[in-house]
């Protein structure tokens, strides 16, 4: 067995644990893969084992790696987890399935543009800027019912938000953020914790859970 297959009925095991230590048995969040600066030799093993969720943060990569193998295996969902310039949407709208980074208008102006000119099917979070930093994306937390009001008027198919929180802060803070203001506007999908802070997010609901070193190991570049 590869190293990632194992890794990843690991951290399955480990969030069925969670899930049962909080009750809630309907609960079903799924894990992305993410799979950036990785070769095609650690991702097959993941794909022959039925993974479908699969995450990159650079679309240059993504078209490298994805189109073939997304050829071959017909269900996989690629999420686009990094900052989308806007230079790059028409590549983006062909290969991903999901776009966890909108984050401004200009942005949302030219996805709906490509979508609805291509008549593509993606699916969107709004990445919102929890921790005020200047280094990170995400629009301001006041700012999110009248951005996803404009983001409906452009016909674009908002699912959740997703937040990065800042680093050597308890996490909590921000998911449970994240959670009220994703009931704020009653959005299905939450997009929220990584490999260190995975099971915490777990106990706000997090429904995308962005895996990357705790499947892949640590990245060398």
């Amino acid at each position: 067995m590869h190293h990632t297959e194992s890794n990843l009925i690991q951290i399955n095991n480990k969030i069925k644990s969670k899930i049962n230590s909080l009750s809630l048995d309907q609960y079903n969040p799924k894990i992305i893969a993410v799979s950036k600066t990785f070769k095609e030799q650690d991702i097959l093993p993941l794909l022959d084992y039925g993974h479908l969720d699969f995450g990159e943060n650079k679309v240059q990569e993504a078209l490298l790696k994805w189109p073939k193998l997304k050829e071959k295996y017909k269900n996989v969902k690629l999420h686009m987890l990094g900052k989308l310039q806007t230079n790059k949407v028409k590549f983006a709208v062909d290969i991903f399935d999901y776009i966890h980074s909108l984050d401004n208008l200009k942005l949302a102006n030219k996805l709906a543009s490509e979508i609805h000119k291509k008549n593509k099917k993606v699916k969107m979070f709004i990445q919102i800027n929890l921790g005020g930093e200047k280094q990170k994306s995400g629009i301001e937390p006041n700012d999110l019912e009248v951005f996803y009001e404009n983001c409906l008027s452009l016909k674009l198919d908002i699912v959740g938000t997703m937040c990065i929180p800042p680093d050597e802060q308890d996490p909590k803070l921000f998911f449970k953020e994240l959670l009220n203001l994703n009931n704020k506007i009653k959005l299905p999908e939450i997009s929220m914790g990584m490999t260190n802070d995975y099971l915490d997010a777990l106990e706000y609901g997090s429904t995308y859970l962005r895996i990357g070193t705790g499947i892949f190991g640590r990245r060398t570049n």
